[in-house]
């Protein structure tokens, strides 16, 4: 492959009036473009554009080393525009040690407003004038997807023809029902995995039982909690993944002169799944995804009173999923100095609409959708709820993956997407 990396200036705020501020504040974003070796330059310079929009909030676009999956299949036809979203990767990046350039944390409650997906869709359409694109195919993976409807409600002149893998947003409505449906999927899928390994039902009750009586610390010297330990239930949302899930709670316990404790390749495994240190961005803005006129007020934290299973003192827990609670701003070490400002926005109440559903529902851009039909992280009902209210989107419904689908099997899934998106012109 070839690479080219792109930086763009961008504003901070798409949405004051540029003209009546020549000073407006701007931002950097990154992108790096990928073309296939079997196309030559003069070929590469003809290819359509292909942006892809990473899952989040707070990923930073995919670092290749080589094609593969569906970055392979696209590249037969694309040049593909990796992009890292305002604030991920060399895009402004945000953490803990950036963000008090902002000022106190209400001055940087106020700058991280502009870090949705309506701000992102608005860097991208620069982006695409800048390059001299024509109309783009975009293609989002979970968070991606959501900002691609945001792209089709308020930029579809933008765009050739969206693909959206487990990536279909609740449209309106509290955030409250998204986490009363996926904390329902996560207990499903519990059940499902110990069914499969009855010995980790038993291995999970011990390592709880012994973080209840004996301190252990993560190796960047953080405490391993009971709930910080049910944080491993990513495994879950993944169809090949889950089974690493059994491979890190086998080797869990070493025996020591001071009695069984928790080994260090288990601690070191566990803090690179509970840390937020390389995108600390998800923790800050996760509620916000789903915010439109009210505040979110930490609606995982309050809809968590629904399901005591879920609950750290529980007889035998339940792994979580991708919820984010008040806590991790005092457990993780990354996310602490920034406890004020994610209150902040748990209380915002300013939240612009996402979504124009007028618009999509008049949409006359082609899309497709894989909607997976036990995704613990994206709701299928709500997603299915959200398909009907979109004009021309097609949606192929599967159980043969799981939220990170295309990490199995990508390149079919794309091409199987791109058919679909081209079939309903």
């Amino acid at each position: 492959m070839r690479t080219v990396e792109h930086c763009f200036r961008v504003p901070l705020d798409h949405f004051a009036d540029q003209a009546a501020d020549a000073a407006a504040e701007t931002i950097t974003v990154f992108a790096r473009e990928y073309v296939s070796a079997e196309h030559t330059e003069a070929e590469a310079a003809e290819l359509p554009w292909l942006l892809y929009l990473q899952g989040g909030p707070g990923g930073r676009g995919n670092r290749f080393a080589s094609l593969g999956g569906w970055s392979k299949a696209a590249a037969k036809d694309f040049r593909i525009l990796m992009l890292d979203q305002r604030g991920t990767g060399l895009s402004s990046p945000i953490d803990r040690n950036t963000l008090p350039l902002r000022g106190d944390a209400p001055a940087q409650a106020s700058y991280l407003k502009h870090f949705r997906a309506d701000s992102i869709v608005a860097d991208a359409e620069l982006i695409r004038q800048a390059l001299g694109a024509e109309p783009w195919t975009v293609y989002g993976q979970s968070y991606g997807g959501f900002c691609a409807l945001t792209y089709l409600s308020f930029a579809p002149t933008g765009l050739r023809e969206v693909l959206i893998t487990g990536g279909l947003a609740p449209l309106k409505g509290s955030p409250d029902r998204v986490y009363r449906e996926t904390f329902r999927r996560v207990a499903a899928r519990n059940a499902e995995y110990f069914g499969w390994y009855p010995e980790d039902r038993e291995a999970v009750n011990r390592i709880v039982d012994h973080l209840r009586s004996t301190p252990e610390y993560l190796p960047d010297g953080s405490p391993l909690t009971v709930e910080r330990f049910q944080m491993v239930g990513s495994f879950l949302g993944g169809n090949t993944r889950v089974d690493s899930l059994h491979n890190l709670l086998e080797d869990a316990f070493v025996e020591t002169p001071c009695g069984a404790r928790l080994s260090d390749p288990f601690l070191e495994q566990v803090r690179a799944h509970v840390s937020r240190a390389s995108n600390p961005l998800y923790a800050l803005m996760h509620e916000s995804i789903y915010a439109q006129g009210a505040a979110t007020g930490w609606a995982a934290w309050r809809v968590l009173e629904e399901f005591p299973e879920f609950g750290p003192d529980a007889a035998e827990v339940l792994l979580t999923g991708e919820m984010v609670y008040p806590w991790y701003f005092d457990q993780d070490p990354a996310l602490r100095p920034l406890g004020e400002v994610a209150e902040l926005l748990a209380a915002e109440t300013g939240w612009k609409p996402l979504y124009d559903t007028a618009q999509l529902a008049a949409n006359i851009v082609p899309a497709a959708a894989a909607v997976y039909r036990d995704d613990i992280y994206v709701d299928h009902g709500l997603s299915m709820e959200t398909a009907a209210a979109v004009r021309k989107l097609k949606t192929w419904e599967t159980g043969e993956f799981h939220h990170d689908g295309i990490a199995d099997d990508g390149e079919a899934i794309f091409s199987r997407l791109l058919g679909m998106v081209r079939s309903v012109r």
